[in-house]
């Protein structure tokens, strides 16, 4: 036992953001956790006991006891340091910007926020919104006008323009896959009687064909037995601003992930993760686009590989 030791006494805690994992860290202090562990990625409050540490409950952020801050233009659930000097391309935006954990939900687009760590190289985590110091504004004006570039917007930062690239990117291969499976709907589409099948299909949703028979008649049994193939646990769904399209939470190793699928086949039209391969063309609208390859049963693998990789970039935080 360390001098370290013997500063704990029974019944003191401490209040840190975890992020999963059974390891605790606070500057360069480092607690085993026992016990449960929470659901969901969050602020918790944990009893300490020499070197151990078991969770108590979850709590309010204490953003005072994180270092190493960083400011920066947050582009989904990743932050691109305000100092940054790279080509914006988006296909290099994941190499020079950072994910952030327990980001506040409802964050607008192009926001300065600041994030720092619990301990030296550990995970950014959400600290707060920053004020605006440049021209976020006509920037998030911009993104919603459909133009092109920010270039004749005075003051963009190259981390600004990053984040418009990478948003702008996003929803055009968000539209195509819009237009392919609406072209795939067109060729498949037939007339079904939904309620005559409704007792049959329950009783079948072990297989895809099934599911997707289901999904015309009760979206969310259909969708909940979808991602229980997948492994991970439905949480809701709503509808989109399209009719055929169905908004879709679900939680995955302790953190919730939103896509947008087809409300019938159950395609992904938009996974709300980075699935385009680009190749070496640096006209980044001509990537290979993965979402409409996957479905529900399918998306939570793939989100699994990328994370294992280190590749996973999310589009719609929901954390």
């Amino acid at each position: 036992m360390g001098w370290r030791d013997l500063l704990e006494t029974e019944g003191s805690s401490i209040v840190l953001p975890w992020v999963g994992g059974r390891s605790l860290c606070s500057g360069v202090r480092v607690w085993s956790i026992e016990g449960v562990l929470p659901k969901e990625h969050a602020w918790v409050k944990f009893q300490l006991t020499g070197r151990k540490a078991r969770v108590m409950e979850v709590c309010y952020p204490e953003p005072d006891s994180l270092s190493q801050r960083v400011v920066g233009y947050l582009v989904g659930d990743r932050i691109m340091a305000a100092d940054v000097r790279v080509d914006p391309h988006p296909k290099v935006i994941a190499a020079y910007s950072e994910r952030v954990h327990l980001i506040d939900p409802g964050l607008d687009r192009f926001v300065r926020i600041s994030a720092g760590r619990a301990q030296e190289g550990g995970p950014l985590v959400f600290i707060q919104q920053e004020m605006p110091l440049g021209p976020d504004v006509e920037v998030r004006a911009a993104y919603y006008d459909r133009k092109a570039t920010v270039d004749d917007v005075p003051g963009v930062t190259p981390a600004l323009d990053a984040a418009f690239r990478m948003a702008r990117w996003q929803r055009i291969e968000a539209d195509r896959r819009r237009a392919e499976v609406e072209i795939q709907l067109r060729r498949e589409e037939e007339a079904r009687d939904q309620e005559a099948r409704r007792r049959d299909l329950l009783s079948r949703l072990g297989d895809g064909a099934s599911r997707r028979e289901m999904a015309g008649v009760d979206f969310e049994a259909a969708a909940r037995a979808a991602l229980t193939v997948g492994g991970v646990t439905y949480l809701e769904y709503r509808r989109s601003h399209r009719p055929e399209e169905m908004v879709v939470r679900f939680r995955l190793d302790g953190r919730r992930f939103e896509c947008t699928c087809d409300r019938r086949s159950l395609r992904i039209l938009d996974a709300g993760i980075c699935l385009t391969a680009h190749g070496d063309d640096d006209d980044f609208e001509r990537g290979t686009k993965g979402d409409s390859f996957f479905t529900l049963e399918s998306l939570p693998a793939v989100i699994r590989q990328a994370d294992r990789e280190g590749k996973l970039v999310v589009f719609r935080h929901v954390d």
